[in-house]
């Protein structure tokens, strides 16, 4: 008899610690398809980070006398107006989570801003064209972050490399915005032929930043191929910018060719951003198809 209540005890506390790993195997199948949600909703955002630094740059360029930006500006936004409905869905489902990283009041707001900012564009200068566009931009930035960190970071039980992670959601997006207000900046002073001094401390200061955090960048990836382009891209855009710029009597560069020579440094770095994603998506996938035949092979046994 004692035997049979030992089988039975062994046998209830087997189940048991069974039914725990069995949750925890669910819990982590459902926070790696929550990560690779998030990262579908971090490619919407950088796509759009991508698109309004290429308008503040083109704004800058058109507002400093340069006409022939203006029909690219035209159909800049066209491709902004389409990136806004599915990012909408998207951040839709985000709030509907517990401590969302951002809400649907606060998308339409910045949406309602997008607005304001095209119908008034042509009355303001340059500076208040950067500031206006640079400020939505640093909100954008801030959500691509705060879903960095909380929903593919954290989610997927620590197995994701996290300084892949913020390279991803945040090293290389901010450089990209160092570029683009660089690109922005230096367009404006291309168009008009000179460079103040306060756009030139402004640039100085950008390219500095740029470089600080391509090294850390590149410190977690040595071995990119993508990553290896860009810091080629930055150090050519940098080098441009001091000499023919930031030493010159005269700026001998005009906003197309400074405007392209940056659009080809800030593709480079989202180039590698999306090499960084694929990555992350891969190691996601692969940790949901490890719990999922877990999970199945338990069901089995069972």
């Amino acid at each position: 008899m004692y035997w049979l209540l030992t089988l039975g005890a062994t046998l209830l506390a087997g189940a048991a610690g069974l039914q725990v790993w069995l949750a925890r195997r669910r819990r982590g199948q459902s926070e790696a398809v929550l990560a690779e949600s998030a990262v579908a909703c971090c490619e919407l955002l950088l796509r759009l980070i991508g698109h309004l630094q290429q308008h503040r740059g083109m704004s800058s360029a058109w507002l400093g006398g340069d006409a022939g930006f203006g029909a690219r500006l035209a159909a800049k936004r066209t491709e902004i107006q389409a990136l806004l409905p599915p990012l909408r869905t998207a951040v839709v489902t985000e709030n509907e989570r517990p401590l969302p990283c951002l809400t649907v009041n606060e998308f339409d707001l910045l949406r309602f801003k997008w607005r304001g900012l095209i119908d008034n564009l042509a009355g303001l200068s340059v500076e208040q064209s950067i500031a206006e566009h640079s400020q939505m931009i640093a909100t954008l930035l801030d959500w691509l972050g705060a879903l960095g960190e909380a929903r593919v970071g954290l989610a997927p039980a620590g197995r994701l490399p996290l300084g892949l992670v913020r390279n991803y959601a945040h090293r290389l997006p901010l450089l990209a915005e160092c570029l683009g207000q660089a690109r922005a900046i230096g367009s404006g002073v291309a168009a008009r032929g000179r460079c103040s001094a306060v756009a030139r401390v402004r640039l100085m200061f950008l390219i500095s930043r740029a470089e600080s955090l391509l090294s850390q960048a590149c410190s977690v990836e040595q071995d990119s191929r993508r990553g290896s382009a860009a810091q080629g891209n930055v150090q050519a855009l940098a080098t441009l910018t001091r000499a023919r710029m930031l030493t010159a009597e005269d700026v001998d560069v005009t906003a197309e060719d400074y405007f392209s020579q940056a659009t080809v440094a800030i593709d480079a770095v989202f180039a590698w951003i999306e090499e960084c994603g694929q990555t992350l998506k891969l190691t996601i996938n692969g940790i949901g198809a490890d719990h999922g035949a877990a999970s199945v092979l338990v069901g089995r046994a069972s």
